[in-house]
């Protein structure tokens, strides 16, 4: 593919406006901790729920959501529309509980929570495992979709895009800090999304495709529109629907999804100006993430079905690329391989812009671990504020040097989401119920971690075996993980003893308000109950307006105007 002059000014445009912000902003970010990794804390409710959705925007989700188009129809995204359930219990019980703490990371909080030296070598052991560890298996994903779109848009090699697409992105990350993150993400949200939808329309409207009145009535395509699977094939509806809705939404820990928040979630709701900025921050990313983005990367989905039906015309139209990557993911750089000039800058500008937002959050956030919770807790606790901010420095130019080196080692963005969603089977409950259960003490979390992660490899190994000891499908081992971790994690809370009455005492008087910790419970199932219809009601009246379908457009519309209404009504006893 040839790129025209005017796709290159869009690219080096967007270039050069991320690194000057970096530049621009470097002084006062690097002046201390809470400046670079929590932005002072006076982040208004707007920029920060814009971060959150641009950093959810990653490279790979929208090849992710096309291959699962592909491979299962539009109802194929219920593995990830389900968590909108765990987003809503965010809103509604966390957010204010994570701004009332005013810690620095999240991690800080096994030592508010938790008493003993035990509670603070979970805290070590956590800001490696998940700052470092984990979060450098995130970015491999997003590595993985830029490998892919380098490709088929510059001819690049692996390395060659790697290099590229991290070099901008580490430098404003190193330089900016969280501030740099957010200012840059807010202007990456607006690129990605103007790119997104323009792409799709174009795309329609090729002349294979035949505009989208022809596309929904293609003969490959009509069976994938559904938003719910056939409940007469329990193969389709259990591991689709019934699983994640029943399961997995509240018991696995995954990035962004985290029940109870946490993570760069919780990163953003920390660096709130106050409760209620943390709270409507967290609401709109949920209103944004699953209602109001998914749908130009299904449509865009679904014609790459008409133009390469299998992933063998994928091979043929990309013959260089090496065969590990040939998967249904990569049908959606694959489409953009129809823009033309300027749309296609634009287009391309708008991936890079979704890859940086990912990966400058995800250094930010996996930094302010090493630097806060290790470094400064374990290593040197009387470092000076400039010298912990080289250190977060340091640590988010080697995490990007590592994950850049694993992503080589993957093929499919869905195999590195079903592998991040298999580690964290069965410790999602434990993150629920450890501000209110006082039972749970380090050794529960310890468990959880260590039971996961090591069903998780027993199934990974399992999987890639040629005679497989067991032959299950992912979505029973996903099952399987939730039931060992979880029987584990609440024995060892029986059978251990919890923390100390003056710590646990000291953090109710800290999170929660006089009233106790259920005040207005009622209230609060109300608005998670009605946050959840009013962001269904979207998605699904945005995709019947998309069919056609006005009479069940309007109905899911009106839905979700009622419900909006209504917890506008109770808000304030909700907050």
């Amino acid at each position: 593919m040839e790129l025209a002059l005017i796709d290159w000014i869009f690219i080096g445009a967007f270039f050069f406006i991320s690194l000057l912000i970096g530049v621009l902003i470097a002084r006062k970010s690097g002046k201390d901790v809470n400046s670079f990794f929590l932005s002072s804390r006076n982040m208004p409710w707007w920029l920060l729920g814009v971060s959150m959705v641009a950093t959810t925007f990653a490279a790979d989700t929208p090849g992710l959501v096309a291959g699962i188009v592909r491979k299962n129809g539009v109802f194929g995204n219920w593995i990830w529309w389900s968590f909108l359930l765990t987003g809503m219990l965010t809103v509604f019980f966390y957010a204010k509980l994570w701004r009332k703490s005013n810690i620095t990371t999240d991690l800080e909080f096994y030592e508010l929570r938790y008493s003993g030296k035990s509670a603070a070598i979970l805290r070590g052991f956590r800001a490696i495992y998940l700052g470092v560890f984990f979060n450098i298996v995130i970015m491999a994903g997003v590595c993985l979709a830029a490998i892919k779109i380098g490709h088929v848009m510059f001819g690049f090699s692996e390395i060659q895009t790697l290099v590229v697409a991290s070099l901008v992105t580490v430098i404003y990350s190193m330089l900016g800090g969280l501030r740099g993150v957010l200012i840059t993400d807010f202007i990456q949200f607006i690129i990605a999304m103007i790119g997104s939808i323009w792409a799709s329309i174009h795309i329609l409207n090729l002349p294979k495709i035949g505009g989208l009145e022809n596309l929904l009535s293609h003969p490959e395509i009509s069976e994938k529109t559904q938003f719910f699977p056939d409940f007469s094939q329990p193969e389709l509806f259990i591991p689709i629907l019934i699983i994640p809705l029943a399961v997995q939404w509240w018991s696995v820990w995954y990035p962004g999804a985290e029940p109870g928040g946490g993570g760069y979630i919780a990163q953003r709701m920390l660096a709130a100006k106050n409760e209620k900025h943390a709270i409507l921050a967290t609401l709109f990313f949920n209103i944004a993430h699953y209602a109001l983005r998914p749908w130009p990367w299904i449509l865009i989905g679904l014609a790459s079905i008409v133009m390469y039906p299998d992933l063998a015309s994928l091979q043929e139209a990309f013959p260089d690329l090496s065969k590990n990557f040939i998967k249904d993911d990569l049908s959606y750089p694959a489409m953009l391989a129809f823009l033309p000039a300027g749309l296609l800058g634009i287009v391309i500008t708008s991936l890079i812009a979704a890859f940086m937002s990912t990966i400058s959050t995800h250094l930010n956030w996996g930094s302010s671990y090493v630097v806060n919770d290790f470094y400064a807790r374990f290593v040197k606790p009387k470092a000076s504020e400039k010298e912990k901010v080289l250190v977060g420095r340091i640590s988010t130019f080697a995490m990007m040097i590592l994950a850049g080196l694993l992503s080589l080692f993957l093929e499919e963005a869905q195999e590195a989401f079903n592998l991040l969603l298999q580690i964290g089977a069965g410790t999602g409950l434990l993150f629920i119920l450890r501000w209110f259960w006082y039972r749970i003490n380090p050794y529960s979390e310890i468990t959880a971690m260590a039971v996961s992660f090591l069903v998780a490899i027993f199934f990974f190994a399992n999987n890639k075996m040629e005679t497989p000891l067991l032959t299950w499908e992912s979505h029973w081992q996903l099952v399987a993980g939730v039931i060992i971790t979880t029987i584990a994690w609440v024995a060892v809370s029986l059978l251990t003893k919890p923390s100390k009455q003056e710590t646990l005492a000291s953090f109710e008087k800290l999170v929660f308000d006089e009233h106790g910790r259920f005040h207005h419970i009622n209230y609060k199932i109300l608005a998670f109950l009605l946050g959840i219809s009013g962001v269904y009601s979207v998605l699904f009246g945005t995709g019947y307006f998309i069919y056609g379908d006005l009479l069940l457009s309007g109905i899911a519309f009106t839905v979700s105007l009622v419900s909006w209404g209504i917890l506008i009504k109770i808000w304030k006893k909700v907050i």
